[in-house]
């Protein structure tokens, strides 16, 4: 008696299709937890960016501001104002001149630190105010922890407040700005006026 051929079955076992289940989670499982890495890296970079571009923003408004500064004195409703007052609480008020580059005209404009942790623009609609007249006032930059101003004097001596003696220049010969960054970022610039 002969016995049948056997046929030879042709495909995978189970234990053959667990394993490539197993390898394919596992590529899966990798996959996306390099995935949410590059998202995630993503997102710091956009927000980093969008950080700097405000930063950047602000630099070009304050310089631009402060090389407009008129030595003009202005007149409220307590009597006469220096034309640039600086005090030691980093809060910076000065008058300054139209830029020429269209409907821009003479300000009163001021810079100086609230209490969200903003650096906020004060807008006065002219250079002299009048009693009872507040100025609009616009936050330019956020998540600041500190703000600190530093005015250079004719001795060449860096005080935190002008002006300091009657003597004084009407407008300090340079002007040192100093942010602390809520994420722990400081940034230092120097202008240099037009005294």
């Amino acid at each position: 008696m002969n016995a049948a051929p056997k046929k030879s079955l042709c495909g995978f076992t189970l234990i053959e299709l667990l394993a490539a289940l197993f390898i394919l989670s596992l590529l899966a499982m990798m996959s996306y937890r390099g995935l949410g890495a590059v998202l995630d890296a993503r997102t710091h970079i956009t927000e980093e960016a969008e950080k700097w571009r405000r930063l950047s923003a602000f630099m070009a408004r304050f310089e631009h501001d402060i090389q407009l500064a008129a030595p003009r004195p202005v007149r409220n409703a307590s009597g006469n104002a220096p034309a640039w007052l600086g005090t030691p609480e980093a809060h910076l008020e000065f008058s300054r001149f139209g830029s020429g580059e269209g409907g821009d005209t003479p300000l009163r404009l001021a810079y100086r630190l609230n209490e969200q942790r903003e650096i906020e623009l004060w807008l006065w609609p002219g250079l002299d105010v009048a009693p009872g007249m507040l100025p609009a006032r616009h936050a330019v930059l956020g998540g600041v922890d500190q703000f600190e101003l530093r005015y250079l004097n004719a001795d060449l001596a860096w005080v935190n407040a002008w002006p300091t003696t009657a003597g004084d220049a009407q407008i300090p010969r340079a002007l040192r700005l100093r942010i602390v960054l809520a994420s722990g970022e400081e940034i230092v610039r120097v202008f240099g006026l037009n005294s």
